[in-house]
């Protein structure tokens, strides 16, 4: 474990994001976290210390994210580690979102994104050398759930980005990897981290049972640990050779190689017609 690297992480009073940061300063690491409310962050992570600093940030405010990402330099003098984890959960079908929702939650789970990278940049570039942790989901991964297109619409954004960025930043030294997590057993399937549409259709019966199961059944039975998600990627930070790609939790695993295996097979039994539509080309 490198202990010397500064840390930035968004979304930092709960779920992945505080785990994260709690394991950073045990370990003597520096870190610059973020969250909506100062106070709440500050009472969520329960260290004072001067390793810490803890900013109230706005991601829907290109300022904010600026002044949030100067602040961390002035203190630290450098930035090494940018983790976007600031985002919430959307459940509902395509048809009861209003364009109001679906646009707010792209705001947090896609935009800001794109903001502290924009902002975080230019120190990475100028230091050659970075690691960016983007922050999506088995979801940005495969979209297969009932009531979670524009969530999983967003986390797909966020691995799509995270690819071309990787090929952006690699010749100053910088990496790049999108973590994919399945299942952990945070506060994300709470009322405080998921929103639900004002306007339900009752004709919706796999949303509505994916509704329930995942507010009634699989919340606080989740198979994933924080406190290991939180140790690999740190680890990753240390590796010559980090991954793209950082699958976590055995159902992230499984539900990834399904996605794999059903494309393979796909792009076989229709091959014959997916390389049919090129130009003709002529014999000379």
């Amino acid at each position: 474990m490198e202990t010397d690297k500064i840390w930035f992480v968004t979304g930092a009073s709960k779920g992945l994001g505080l785990t994260l940061v709690q394991k950073l300063l045990a370990s003597g690491i520096k870190v610059a976290a973020t969250s909506r409310n100062l106070e709440d962050l500050q009472k969520a992570v329960g260290n004072d210390s001067p390793q810490f600093l803890p900013l109230a940030t706005n991601l829907k405010s290109e300022a904010s994210v600026q002044e949030a990402i100067e602040k961390t330099v002035a203190h630290f003098g450098r930035i090494d580690v940018v983790v976007n984890n600031a985002g919430y959960g959307l459940l509902g079908s395509v048809e009861e979102l209003s364009d109001n929702e679906v646009r707010e939650n792209f705001e947090i789970n896609v935009f800001g994104v794109f903001t502290v990278i924009r902002k975080a940049m230019p120190y990475l570039r100028a230091q050659r050398s970075g690691h960016i942790l983007n922050i999506s989901s088995i979801g940005g991964f495969m979209g297969g759930f009932p009531g979670f297109g524009a969530y999983c619409a967003t986390k797909f954004a966020v691995n799509g980005l995270s690819e071309s960025l990787a090929e952006e930043v690699r010749a100053f030294g910088v990496h790049v990897t999108v973590v994919e997590p399945g299942y952990f057993r945070t506060n994300f399937l709470t009322d405080s981290s998921i929103g639900l549409p004002k306007i339900q259709i009752e004709d919706y019966k796999e949303v509505r049972d994916s509704q329930n199961a995942h507010q009634n059944e699989i919340n606080g039975k989740q198979p994933g640990d924080p406190e290991k998600a939180a140790e690999a990627m740190i680890r990753i930070v240390s590796e010559a050779n980090p991954p793209m790609n950082l699958f976590l939790g055995s159902d992230a695993f499984s539900v990834a190689n399904g996605k794999i295996a059903a494309v393979q097979k796909e792009l076989a039994d229709w091959k014959e017609l997916t390389v049919s539509t090129d130009f003709d080309t002529e014999e000379v």
